[in-house]
């Protein structure tokens, strides 16, 4: 195989997993104009149209999904033969995609960057926050964050943080006018603020427990998000009771007084967070002194 041959499908599968030529293109450190040569050079070569795009996606055809499938793995396999070879020489290199959760984002993640880059100033972390619980193999995705309790079984999990508190809030402005709810059901009666988790577009039904009473209630309010930031936005200026983890920055503003935390004896704990990636038997060694920053171990534990 010649070198530009190699490139360009180096190029090609680039593409298909990060589903964007502009993010392909930062990826392999081209211009978007140089990488769309290169796939047309590509697809003249095979004779075929390999990337299906539009101004706002890009997507593999059915031969370039044929082609992505044989070839993908091939790729795999290398970038794993030369970690394992940078290993053997104490150097630790190459890019690392991570999908995460907005929590893990701005808890874990973002506190961490500037220590992670210094320890590792040849890794590049390709970050990518989504709540929407996206299937990391699918993506091409090194490893994924989420809640203990949505965890793929076939995955190894690496606990990050301890259980998780979820607590209803609300601005002490908004409790002034509509009162403060005494129970779930009288949740009805408010105005939430949705949190939508699932890709199929349900808003989340809120989970409450006490003395073992379990209750879901599905909420109606003025606002529907997947983001916490906008959640807790909406809370503090009074549009409605949201519910959200305490550890995300609610904590603060409860202690503030800016948020007042209601249905306390009714607040449920969910699993902590845990960092996943597929049962493999080799885990690269850049995987692995990411999770020891995420932990605060010494680097030199991997």
């Amino acid at each position: 195989m010649r070198g530009s041959d190699f490139a360009e499908l180096k190029a090609f599968v680039a593409v298909v997993e990060r589903q964007s030529f502009a993010r392909a293109a930062e990826h392999l450190g081209l211009s978007p104009s140089a990488l769309s040569q290169t796939i047309r050079q590509l697809e003249g070569r095979i004779g075929a149209r390999l990337l299906n795009r539009t101004t706002r996606s890009v997507a593999p055809s059915a031969s370039g999904e044929r082609l992505y499938r044989r070839i993908a793995p091939l790729f795999q396999e290398m970038a794993v033969a030369v970690a394992e070879a940078s290993e053997a020489t104490g150097q630790i290199s190459g890019t690392l995609r991570i999908n995460t959760l907005g929590i893990a984002a701005r808890t874990l993640i973002a506190p961490r960057l500037a220590r992670f880059h210094q320890t590792h100033p040849d890794v590049v972390l390709d970050i990518v926050v989504d709540d929407a619980l996206a299937d990391i193999v699918v993506g091409r995705f090194d490893a994924g964050i989420r809640v203990g309790g949505r965890l793929e079984k076939d995955m190894v999990a690496v606990r990050l943080t301890p259980d998780l508190k979820m607590v209803a809030v609300a601005s002490p402005d908004y409790l002034a006018r509509r009162g403060t709810p005494r129970s779930p059901q009288d949740l009805h009666d408010h105005a939430c603020v949705n949190w939508r988790l699932q890709m199929d577009g349900r808003p989340y039904r809120w989970e409450f427990r006490k003395r073992g009473q379990r209750l879901e209630v599905a909420v109606d309010g003025p606002v529907v998000t997947n983001h916490a930031d906008v959640g807790i936005a909406a809370a503090l200026n009074g549009l409605g009771i949201a519910y959200h983890f305490e550890q995300d920055g609610v904590g603060e503003l409860l202690a503030q007084g800016r948020l007042v935390q209601v249905l306390a004896d009714w607040s449920i704990t969910r699993p902590g967070l845990f960092l996943y990636y597929p049962n493999r038997q080799h885990r690269p060694a850049l995987l692995g002194a990411f999770i020891d920053c995420l932990l605060d171990r010494p680097a030199a534990s991997s």
